[in-house]
């Protein structure tokens, strides 16, 4: 899954996340896009007080590119349970927080948490789940035709951890028509067929029309 050619061969990537940098790196290389984290320009996070993966995509997207004065990309994504009314969803990297803290849950946290809030539910139809990605990309800061793709990988709860690759919620979302874990996946695998590979290959789609 790649994006074509932009203007600009630099695109500042707007999350601080090696996991998601790598991922979408990989999807981008081969062309001429340079994908870099916000961490290397020192840009401040962007307060996602939005309650989309869209809109916050969108917010971080153009802070990103209002501080560096590039284009941006920006991916807000998240897990989805239908059984626990959503979650944890937009709040996926920070589930476990505690109250009245600033300390950031751990990956290892946030499953925890998952896992006992299915305690249960033991059924896999049950313990359905999806992860979701929207993708932004911005040409400038105050573009007004944002590119705005989404991605859902469809998937279930693990009742324990499995694999050791990936980040977030990977080792217990399992892949029924791959018969294993995210975390189990090699990354040619996951990057071929996640929900971020989704909202890539939408995106790459946009941005050819557009070229047209």
């Amino acid at each position: 899954m790649s994006i074509q050619k932009t203007d600009s061969s630099q695109c500042v990537l707007a999350s601080g996340n090696k996991g998601k940098l790598a991922e979408l790196s990989h999807a981008l290389a081969g062309h001429n896009i340079e994908l870099i984290s916000q961490s290397e320009f020192n840009v401040s996070e962007a307060i996602e007080d939005a309650p989309t993966f869209i809109e916050n995509a969108l917010i971080k997207a153009r802070h990103a590119s209002q501080v560096t004065g590039l284009s941006a990309l920006a991916d807000d994504s998240g897990l989805v349970v239908p059984v626990l009314n959503g979650e944890p969803g937009i709040f996926s990297a920070r589930y476990a927080m505690q109250p009245n803290t600033t300390r950031k849950p751990t990956d290892a946290d946030n499953i925890n948490k998952l896992l006992e809030q299915l305690q249960s539910h033991s059924d896999d139809k049950a313990r359905a789940a999806y992860f979701v990605c929207a993708l932004v990309y911005l040409r400038h800061a105050d573009d007004p035709e944002p590119l705005i793709s989404t991605g859902l990988w469809h998937g279930r709860i693990l009742h324990t951890p499995e694999g050791e690759n990936g980040f977030g919620y990977d080792p217990v979302f399992y892949c029924p028509k791959n018969k294993m874990a995210s975390a189990s996946m090699s990354k040619e695998l996951k990057s071929s067929i996640s929900h971020r590979a989704i909202a890539l290959e939408a995106l790459n789609k946009q941005l050819t029309d557009r070229s047209q």
